[in-house]
């Protein structure tokens, strides 16, 4: 019985890490999306709004992951 509950275990961490990647891959093609489009309207083609929108899809992405992967118990104050 203890295996079968490890197996479930393994594919419930399995389903979390593969909705981390998922969500990794579409905020950061969506921050370079909105980067690329702000440098191509509004800043004269430059680098750095591409750059600066990956890193905070990034970000959300890794926190979105990180609280999926270790949610914070609520204190009962």
């Amino acid at each position: 019985m203890a295996k079968g509950k490890r197996d479930d275990m393994e594919d419930d961490f399995s389903a979390k890490l593969d909705m981390c990647l998922t969500d990794g891959i579409v905020k950061t093609g969506g921050g370079m999306l909105l980067g690329a489009l702000s440098s191509v309207l509004f800043l004269g083609r430059r680098r750095w709004p591409i750059i600066a929108g990956m890193g905070m899809g990034i970000g959300i992405a890794y926190a979105n992951c990180e609280y999926e992967l270790n949610p914070k118990k609520k204190n009962a104050a």
